[in-house]
């Protein structure tokens, strides 16, 4: 057997390779190897077998690793593979945990919701999210983050008077924590013990509407004296006669109507609660859309941004509340999404429907579930003859005809509509 080669033998050997210019293997014990590269290089190896295969292992560069370090390097790496941990192992450094920040977790959990929800709330969620929790919390390990952290951020929010923003945002964040505990990064929901420790936000301010006849035939005056965008103008009139929701309306494409059973169904995705949602179209609704027919009917809204020729453009969301600012109204008289208080009350003054089926044509939540799955032309029939009473009833007080509410039509027995 071979002895081990001392340090003046070890540099003899390197000085005779660098004369003969060529990479060359120098034993310096029977698993010790100091390759000589042609660079100038010499880089320890380490050589064992596994399952009869060989294996070379750097364990150093000399002079940086003197021959008493590889060897003592050598002996580690033997007494490692005896205890079953393989050099391999031995020379590799684990590697760092992954730090989970908040905005990881954060942006996840709004991927993982967001195609349930309608874009107006998506929109929302995504501003508190970023605004507040990321851009304060964001880089923070969301397993780091205490109480007093979150609460800091709230009473900012709370100390610019915006108290319901405040809690909306941790609402918010007390669903990317529960997100976070059901991936376990973190442990627990930590908004929760923030509860009670805000201010309360005060009493909701109600959207702007009327509820005296006067007013509500004083206003439909006022629309069709309106002379600002004829498309604007139509859309103001399609709210009073549908009360539909402001972004239902904006939104309403020409695919979505069926002139023939004249209606007009909102998918799910465009509804508050992500269900379909079917308008009966009276004869007054119709004629709205008739006259948009020449203007818009080539492209794919019906009430389309002005600026927008293609039609491929949803009018902006602030289009009648301006338009209603021009005629004279403020926002507490009038407002877009007043429309539909105005047509609940005054229906359900009136007398003549009940109450849940004006519920139902307000597309509320349906208590049960998996009735509403179902049911999205629920009692079509009884709507339209609803409708078409609001229409005419809308109509006749435009026209000085009636003062009060009064029935104005009350149409027979209708045949079974088509579902």
């Amino acid at each position: 057997m071979l002895a081990d080669l001392g340090v003046k033998e070890l540099e003899s050997a390197i000085i005779q390779a660098r004369k003969e210019g060529k990479r060359k293997m120098i034993r310096a014990s029977l698993d010790l190897y100091l390759e000589y590269m042609v660079s100038g290089s010499t880089i320890w190896r380490y050589r064992y077998w596994d399952d009869s295969k060989e294996v070379r292992l750097s364990i150093g560069k000399y002079p940086s690793v003197t021959l008493k370090e590889a060897k003592e390097r050598r002996d580690e790496l033997q007494r490692n593979r005896e205890r079953g941990i393989t050099p391999k192992e031995t020379l590799t450094p684990p590697k760092p945990l992954e730090v989970i920040t908040f905005e990881k977790i954060a942006c996840e959990w709004f991927e993982q919701n967001v195609g349930g929800w309608v874009e107006n709330h998506a929109s929302k969620v995504r501003y508190r999210m970023e605004r507040f929790l990321i851009a304060t919390l964001g880089s923070r390990p969301i397993a780091e983050i205490q109480e007093p952290e979150l609460l800091a951020l709230l009473r900012a929010i709370e100390t610019d008077g915006r108290l319901e923003t405040a809690k909306r945002v941790r609402q918010v964040a007390g669903m990317i924590f529960r997100y976070g505990v059901g991936l376990g990064v973190c442990e627990r929901d930590i908004s929760w013990s923030l509860r009670g420790l805000l201010k309360a936000p005060g009493v909701p301010k109600h959207y702007g509407c009327m509820t005296k006849v006067e007013d509500v035939a004083g206003l439909l005056r006022s629309i069709e004296c309106y002379h600002g965008s004829a498309v604007t103008k139509a859309a103001l009139l399609f709210s009073a006669h549908t009360f539909a929701r402001p972004g239902e309306i904006r939104k309403a494409e020409w695919s979505e109507v069926d002139s023939d059973r004249a209606i007009w169904k909102i998918p799910a995705g465009k509804m508050k609660k992500k269900r379909i949602h079917i308008v009966p179209l009276t004869r007054q609704t119709i004629e709205i859309l008739q006259s948009l027919k020449p203007l818009t009917g080539h492209g794919r809204y019906i009430f389309p941004c002005d600026r927008n020729l293609r039609g491929d453009r949803p009018m902006s969301d602030n289009a009648i509340n301006s338009a209603l600012r021009r005629m004279g109204y403020s926002k507490d008289e009038a407002t877009a999404h007043g429309f539909r208080s105005t047509a609940s009350t005054l229906l359900n003054e009136s007398g003549l429907w009940d109450g849940d089926l004006i519920e139902l044509q307000l597309a509320h939540a349906e208590r049960n579930a998996v009735r509403a799955a179902y049911n999205h032309a629920e009692k079509l029939n009884e709507r339209r003859k609803m409708m078409d009473w609001w229409s005419d009833w809308l109509e006749s007080l435009y026209k000085g005809e009636k003062e009060d509410l009064s029935d104005v039509i009350i149409h027979g027995e209708m045949e079974s509509f088509p579902k």
